[in-house]
């Protein structure tokens, strides 16, 4: 079975490579195949500075799909990642083909199915989508350690916690980890009561609570710093989550060991030249260095039960 799922995604991949070369960029944007080592640029576009993919046939054989954890607008994310994804490729001789998902619900929903041979996940996902479909992690940031934190508009007379409580208050989505599951584990353990209301990205927390429309929500330092300057000046950091290891690189386990060894080096290696240094800087990255399952036992030890349509009910972190 699990080699006729690695077949089908493979002649999908192939189809949607085909579909690219002839449709052009339009096209690519309605299926979200954004994100090589080769680009087309639509003539409709003028604003994205990094446009959709062009591959050439004798590189089909060589694509995989690398599904980035939508925690911003899918336009916003392949701006950012594409270029990474096309050095990367190009180091390791393959090509990498941008993929995201509407949401972060449907971005789990793909990783449960392993619908991606690569992938840019949450620590949570990481320790789930582990033991099933079984993605083993290849890469993460050095020197970083994922921190979630909790805004409120700027100009907001919330200055504590305890004042949130009996509030609505908006999030990614019920499993986005350092933005979702800690802050509200925190505020239960402290019998603080909010009600959560899910808005499917990042994004939409920042700009949903910059107009007030919620009193607060959760996020991370590193989407945060990637708003528009405007839209982070109408916010302010109310509180801040305690560290953990962070988002994994992941590979399938249909991966040939030789390819996952290839990207994994490409990866690593990115901080040693000067363009590696300028994507990292591009993501607000440092340095990457190989990891090890165990890197997120830390996670595992907050006994966060399974994600919500893969068990048991939602799921708080255990005390």
């Amino acid at each position: 079975m699990m080699a006729q799922k690695t077949v089908f995604r493979k002649k999908l991949i192939k189809f949607s490579v085909i579909t690219t070369v002839f449709t052009g960029a339009l096209a690519c944007a309605a299926f979200g195949l954004m994100g090589s080592s080769a680009w087309a640029v639509s003539p409709n576009d003028t604003k994205t500075p990094f446009a959709t993919p062009a591959l050439s046939p004798s590189e089909i054989k060589d694509s995989y799909s690398f599904g980035i954890v939508p925690q911003q607008a899918a336009r916003k994310l392949a701006r950012l990642w594409a270029p990474l994804l096309a050095h990367v490729g190009k180091e390791a001789g393959v090509t990498l083909v941008f993929r995201t998902a509407q949401n972060i619900p449907e971005f789990e929903k793909r990783l449960a199915e392993g619908a991606y041979d690569f992938s840019y996940m949450n620590p949570y996902h990481y320790t789930v989508f582990q033991e099933t479909p079984g993605y083993k992690a290849m890469v993460r940031q050095r020197d970083k350690r994922i921190q979630g934190i909790v805004v409120v508009p700027a100009d907001s007379e919330i200055t504590t916690l305890a004042a949130l409580d009996g509030k609505t208050l908006a999030f990614p989505a019920p499993a986005a980890f350092a933005a979702s599951v800690l802050p509200r584990a925190f505020l239960k353990r402290e019998g603080i009561t909010i009600t959560p209301k899910y808005v499917s990205s990042h994004d939409s927390v920042y700009g949903t609570v910059s107009m007030a429309l919620y009193p607060a929500g959760g996020g991370i330092m590193r989407t945060l710093n990637n708003i528009e300057p405007a839209l982070r000046d109408r916010l302010r950091i109310l509180w801040r989550t305690p560290k953990y290891t962070p988002h994994a690189f992941a590979a399938h386990p249909d991966q040939a060991p030789d390819i996952v060894e290839r990207i994994t080096q490409a990866f690593v290696t990115l901080h040693e030249t000067k363009d590696g240094q300028a994507l990292l800087e591009a993501m607000r990255f440092g340095p990457l260095t190989r990891a090890k399952d165990n890197d997120w036992d830390d996670v595992r030890a907050l006994k966060i039960q399974e994600l919500e349509g893969f068990g048991p009910k939602e799921k708080t972190v255990a005390r």
